[in-house]
């Protein structure tokens, strides 16, 4: 377990090292942070409070998170696969799952802190710009509140994890960079758009009935991250609002969908004899 946990330690800053190394991340935290300052100003969210600024970024980050994590993750594996790495790590005894977990890690962290600062900055650009009563802090329903925009923040980190982890296998996948660009993109695509439209589908043929609606969403990434902002940010500031998803059951979903990428990673890596 010491072994285990000293390889752990030095393939996790061997990714931190990577990543700091890598000037297209730079640019990406700074392109995601304008991006999302820029849709909060031009939403006009970020003029009249928190909670419209909510509203503005949703759909557009179900999106955006999903392909930051493309552009963090896509090579994590495969770039190991291609230098000929992965066979130098099986002969120092490298377990799978230290593997993967280490190199999910290392890239996670890239992707949280960048999710992190962008909606920091726009939740600073929101306080200096939006009207003085929207800084009053919620006490009860139908008040504004910067503890609200922080429930946000926290649950864009965990989407953004759960996109990290699903490009991870997807890496793991692929035999090329070029398969890994393809593969993650049109893989965390489907998995953002798909479950909805599966869901919409089988309301729609009735093998999906109403009752199970809920839980059909709690069962996909998007429409659980999206069911669990409405419940726990949008929702408790307006009287009734509530209904739009199951909260434990949602995010019991989205952590499903992070533990079971990492697994699958692991097992298809396994197979590779690392």
């Amino acid at each position: 377990m010491t072994g285990a946990l000293a390889q752990f330690k030095a393939l996790v800053g061997r990714e931190l090292r990577t990543v700091a190394r890598t000037r297209v991340y730079a640019l990406l935290a700074v392109g995601l942070a304008g991006l999302v300052v820029a849709l909060v100003a031009g939403g006009g969210g970020g003029q009249t409070g928190y909670l419209p600024a909510v509203v503005d970024l949703l759909l557009p980050l179900e999106l955006v998170v999903p392909l930051a994590a493309v552009a963090v993750g896509y090579r994590s594996v495969v770039d190991d696969l291609e230098r000929g790495e992965l066979a130098v790590l099986e002969t120092y005894d490298v377990s799978p799952w230290v593997y993967v977990l280490a190199v999910y890690v290392g890239r996670a962290a890239l992707l949280a802190a960048v999710l992190t600062a962008s909606l920091l900055v726009s939740g600073l650009v929101i306080a200096l710009a939006s009207a003085p009563d929207t800084t009053v802090y919620a006490t009860h329903s139908g008040v504004d509140s910067p503890i609200l925009w922080g429930r946000f923040l926290v649950l864009t980190v965990l989407f953004g994890l759960v996109m990290e982890a699903l490009v991870v296998l997807l890496s793991v996948a692929a035999r090329s960079v070029r398969a890994a660009v393809v593969l993650a993109t049109g893989g965390v695509l489907l998995a953002a758009a798909g479950g909805d439209a599966l869901i919409v589908v089988g309301l729609a043929d009735g093998w999906l009935a109403e009752s199970n609606l809920l839980s059909a969403l709690a069962a996909t990434p998007n429409s659980a991250y999206r069911g669990v902002v409405f419940e726990t940010v949008i929702g408790v500031a307006a009287a009734g609002e509530s209904g739009y998803a199951a909260p434990l059951p949602s995010v019991l979903g989205l952590f499903g969908w992070l533990v079971g990428s990492l697994a699958a990673a692991t097992l298809l890596l396994s197979r590779r004899h690392l």
